[in-house]
This record gives structure tokens, sequence and C-alpha cells, in this order.
């Protein structure tokens, strides 16, 4: 963390959710040590020194969805002078759905090293509290703010299989509950995660149907992470018997074996050598 003259470099700082416990030592020292700090909330961040007991020294700058295509350059000129500028924004990590790749890529481009103090994440926080599969998932941040093209979005997905991890503000979540049910169909399962690591933290998990009513008798209050079960995987159709005899065929016409051919066609299609052999050789009735 020491700075000296051309040796300047971007920090990307996770901040916490909400709970300052969950902030990092190399947080703590970043904020104290560096010579810009630029902050989605300028206030919110007083605020987050002072729950930390750190003094920020260094200069300190808005930088939110409003002023990033203006400030980026005054930032890289910064760290491109030696000048230490870490990135914090309201909670999590900058970039995901929050200022932060827009930096990240000037800096890249002008050749200025950059490095992170990873930190809490909304996305993987809500996604281990759901209680849906993790091994999988696909983050979508915001959908659209209105009806027709969210709704587009929502179709496109809903075959999607993997796990899906959604944002959204307090006073849009039933109309995208309403939507994900309509679309998605209202017996997928879901995690609607509210005031993550705060003090009236809530995860309701239920169906997508239960969870649109839910909304409907009332404006949820909090920052809010949705999770969302992906699709039933759909059963391939079986191969046509003509297809896997074709198969064999043109594997034995570049040289492979019938027995090895028959394997390797079951592998490809995922069926038992026997089927596929039965397929090539016929059952004779008696």
């Amino acid at each position: 963390m020491e700075k000296s003259p051309g040796n300047g470099r971007l920090i990307l700082l996770g901040a916490p959710l909400g709970n300052p416990g969950d902030a990092s030592t190399r947080l703590r020292d970043a904020l104290g040590q560096a010579d810009v700090v630029a902050a989605e909330d300028t206030r919110r961040l007083s605020r987050l020194a002072r729950d930390l007991d750190v003094t920020i020294t260094g200069r300190i700058v808005s930088y939110f969805e409003g002023n990033e295509e203006r400030r980026t350059p005054d930032l890289v000129d910064a760290i491109l002078d030696g000048a230490l500028v870490a990135l914090v924004t309201d909670a999590g990590m900058p970039s995901v759905s929050d200022p932060g790749y827009r930096l990240v890529r000037a800096a890249l481009d002008a050749g200025a090293p950059v490095t992170v103090a990873p930190g809490p994440s909304a996305v993987t926080t809500a996604l281990a509290l759901s209680g849906l599969p993790t091994d999988r998932f696909c983050f979508e941040g915001f959908l659209p703010r209105t009806g027709g093209p969210r709704r587009a979005r929502l179709r496109a997905l809903a075959a999607e299989e993997r796990t899906l991890v959604f944002f959204e503000a307090p006073h849009r979540v039933a109309g995208m509950l309403a939507d994900l049910a309509a679309t998605f169909g209202p017996e997928r399962p879901a995690a609607l995660c509210r005031e993550l690591t705060k003090t009236y933290e809530e995860v309701l998990r239920r169906p997508l149907g239960e969870l649109a009513t839910w909304a409907a008798t009332g404006e949820p209050r909090g920052e809010i992470t949705l999770v969302v079960a992906g699709a039933p995987a759909v059963a391939a159709p079986a191969p046509a018997v003509a297809d896997l005899r074709a198969a064999v065929a043109e594997l034995e016409a570049e040289g492979t074996s019938r027995r090895d051919a028959i394997a390797a066609v079951a592998t490809g299609y995922g069926l038992r050598r026997r089927d596929v052999y039965n397929a090539v050789h016929p059952p004779t009735a008696n």
C-alpha cells in the first residue's frame, strides 16, 4: 500500500453490504492510505469511515452513474501521475451493477495497474442463502424498468437452466415478480433476499406465485436480491434408429471398427451400447 510517484494504481474496494463487521483489513488500509477515494455516495463513505474508525486523508470525490463519463479521465490522470485511487460503492463490489466498469476499462487502456481488495457481494451472499443450486448460476442484474421490455427479457430467459440472480428496487419488485410468475410459471422456486447482513435481514423462500402475492400486498423495503431456480432440464428426444445406424456407418467408413463405432455413438448420444448395437443389429423374430 506504500505510495510513491510513478507507482499509481486503481484499487477496487469491496464494501460491507450493511454490517460494518464484514469490512476487511485491506479495505480499512486502502481507505486510510489512498490519495483519492472515489465514492458512489460521499455521505455513505463518511458514515462507513466512522463505523470503521478510519481517517480518510486523501481527496474524496463523488463517482456515480451521472458523472462517471466526465470524472473518469481525471481519475485515470491521477493514477498515471502516481496516485493511489480507491473506488468504493455504497455496498458490495464496484462494477457489479454499480459504477466501476468504465473506470477499470479506462485505466487498463491507459496502461495503469488495477487491483482489488475483494469483499462482500450481494450476488454470492443471496445465492448461498437461497437454498437453490449454486454450481452454475447467471447474474442478470436489474431488469428493464418498464413492463414490455421486462417481459421480453424474461421470455428470453425462461428456458435458462442455470440459477438466476436479479437485483430490483423495492418499488418495482411487485411488478417484476408478477411478470416472473407469469413467464416462468408460478411454481418456479425462488428466494427473495432483503436487507442482507442488516438488522432486518429477511429471506423468503417461496414459489414465484406466492412471492408475487406477498409483494402485491405492500411495497417491500430495503435492498432486494432475488434468486430464481433455473428451468427444469428438458430431456432430448430419443434418436431415430436410422440416425444411429448412419452414425455407426460413418465411423466405420473412416476406418473405425464396428465395436468401437458402436461404443463411440453410444457415448455421444448418452445411450447404452446395447441400444446402439440393437439398432445396427436388430433382433430377428423367432
